[in-house]
C-alpha cells in the first residue's frame, strides 16, 4: 500500500502544493484584482481568495490517479488510505496557518470539502471547477453594497469572513469532516 500511495496516487504532491500555497500567499496574496460584481459596481478581490485552488488541484490529481483493478482486489481498502491522505492535507494546511493566515487555511479546507463532495457526484475535473466557481461566486455576489456604498459581507459567503471568525472555522471543520466521510466513500464498481 505504501508503494501504491507513493507511485500511483502520488500523495507526496501535497507537500509541494502546500509550499506553492505558502509562496503564492506570501508573494502576491494581498494584491488586489479587479472583479466585476453582479450586485452593483466592481470591487477588488485579493489573490489570496483564489489560492485554495492550488491544494484542490493537488488533492484531485492524486485521487484521479488510480488502478481500478488493484483497488478492487486490495486487502486494505484504498479509501482508508485516501481518508488518511486527505486528513494529512488538512493537517499540513493547519500547520501552514502561521505562514498563510487562518483565513487562507480555512478557505482551502472549505474548497477541499466542496471538491470532495462534487468528486463523489461527478469527477475530479468537475470538482476543481466547482471550487473555483464557488470562489468566483463569493467574490462577485458575496459583498453587496449597502445604501451608503459600503460593502458588507453576506452570511453565506464563508470565504469572505474575517480571518479570526471562529463560527466560520467551526462550520468549515464540520463540512470538511462530513466531506471526508461521504466524499471518499467507494464509488459504484464498474469494470
Amino acid at each position: 500500500m505504501k508503494l501504491y500511495a507513493l507511485s500511483v496516487r502520488r500523495w507526496w504532491v501535497l507537500v509541494p502544493a502546500v509550499l506553492a500555497l505558502i509562496l503564492t500567499t506570501w508573494l502576491i496574496g494581498a494584491s488586489p484584482v479587479p472583479v466585476p460584481s453582479l450586485l452593483g459596481g466592481g470591487g477588488p478581490a485579493q489573490i489570496k481568495h483564489f489560492v485554495p485552488v492550488i491544494m484542490s488541484v493537488a488533492v484531485m490529481y492524486c485521487l484521479d490517479r488510480r488502478l481500478l483493478e488493484a483497488e478492487l482486489t486490495a486487502v486494505v481498502p484504498v479509501r482508508r488510505l485516501d481518508r488518511a491522505a486527505a486528513s494529512a492535507a488538512a493537517v499540513l494546511l493547519l500547520a501552514a496557518t502561521p505562514a498563510v493566515g487562518l483565513d487562507v487555511a480555512r478557505n482551502t479546507l472549505l474548497i477541499l470539502a466542496l471538491a470532495l463532495v462534487v468528486r463523489r457526484i461527478a469527477n475530479e475535473a468537475t470538482a476543481v471547477a466547482a471550487g473555483l466557481l464557488y470562489i468566483i461566486a463569493n467574490v462577485m455576489l458575496g459583498q453587496p453594497p449597502d445604501p451608503l456604498g459600503y460593502r458588507i459581507g453576506s452570511w453565506w459567503a464563508l470565504p469572505l469572513y474575517p480571518a479570526g471568525s471562529m463560527p466560520a472555522l467551526v462550520i468549515v471543520v464540520v463540512l470538511f469532516a462530513a466531506a471526508i466521510a461521504w466524499g471518499l466513500a467507494p464509488r459504484a464498481r464498474t469494470l
